[in-house]
């Protein structure tokens, strides 16, 4: 069978992206020039990622020149793409080694992640407060996570340089625009999103959650989280 034959399949790299970016809005419901950029961040991450899974695999061409005598299942094939099974001598099917079963987790959770913090958001613009319920008890930005967890875990089962390269300046992107989100909020609630931030981590959730001060917060005095989107 011709190794090669597993590449060159361009409308799969078409189909795959447009299916991951059409399921990510689905879950995340862009509204903003802001929600746009991070959709824009993760669709640029599909599609250097799917180029290499069906296009060109330009990764295990850079590296089979010097890792291919030692790594022998470094090959441009399908299976010789999923790197991390290559370097620890996988022989099985690759969509059930460690890493693919990880990945699947990985990816299934930051979807979910996505739409939990997505409800709570939408309930919080329909009653005209802030989000500060679900994943926002735990996080500041919970949506963003959802799309770091989703890129984590393609990268588990097929990492790739420029994906690689790519993560942490997505991860960079995801920040940036969750610190002009915050500048936003706290323009408009003050001590109360002061409150907030104190005690609530932005990204990485913390062991044990510090208990909210005061009160329950009524519409337009909670203490929040993240700005709402208003509903449709």
């Amino acid at each position: 069978m011709d190794a090669h034959a597993d590449y060159g399949l361009w409308p799969l790299v078409f189909i795959n992206t447009a299916l991951f970016v059409a399921f990510a809005a689905s879950f995340f419901h862009p509204r903003t020039g802001r929600d746009w950029r991070a959709m824009g961040a993760f669709t640029a991450f599909l599609v250097a990622l799917f180029t290499e899974m069906y296009g060109i695999p330009l990764t295990v061409y850079l590296l089979s020149g010097w890792l291919g005598s030692k790594v022998p299942a470094l090959q441009a094939t399908h299976s010789g793409g999923h790197l991390f099974n290559d370097l620890i001598g996988w022989t099985g099917d690759p969509h059930l080694s460690p890493f693919h079963l990880a990945s699947y987790a990985f990816i299934g959770g930051g979807f979910w992640l996505i739409a939990a913090a997505w409800r709570v958001l939408h309930d919080a613009a329909q009653h005209d407060r802030l989000a500060t319920t679900g994943a926002y008890q735990w996080v500041r930005h919970p949506q963003y996570d959802g799309f770091l967890l989703i890129m984590i875990g393609f990268l588990l089962q097929w990492p790739t340089i420029p994906t690689l390269v790519l993560f942490p300046v997505l991860a960079m992107v995801y920040t940036r625009l969750a610190r002009a989100e915050e500048r936003e909020v706290a323009a408009r609630f003050g001590a109360a999103w002061a409150d907030y931030a104190a005690r609530t981590p932005g990204f990485l959730p913390r062991l044990r959650r510090t208990p909210p001060a005061g009160h329950d917060g009524g519409p337009g005095e909670s203490v929040g989280g993240l700005a709402p989107r208003r509903p449709r």
